[in-house]
């Protein structure tokens, strides 16, 4: 399902833009948030293993507001490392 959704996601930008490949306008903005992944990726994973871990505890558990926190970390931390609020 979220390949399907990114294929139809990607297929309706590339009409809106009229680019073939996201930021083919920008390279030099595209070079830079590519040489970021190595940075980002990390955060991605650690970003998915928190919610997997906050969606497997009940309510009232006293972990869920660590695991909470370091989900707003890891947003605050992907966004500074695009260089974007969200």
């Amino acid at each position: 399902m979220v390949r399907a959704e990114w294929q139809r996601t990607n297929d309706a930008l590339s009409l809106i833009t009229g680019e073939k490949n996201r930021l083919d306008s920008n390279p030099s903005l595209a070079r830079s948030i590519e040489h970021r992944f190595p940075y980002l990726d990390p955060l991605n994973h650690l970003q998915v293993e928190l919610m997997r871990r906050y969606r497997q505890r009940t309510e009232g558990d006293p972990e869920n507001a660590r695991v909470r926190t370091g989900i707003h970390i890891s947003i605050n931390g992907i966004a500074a490392g695009l260089r974007n609020t969200g």
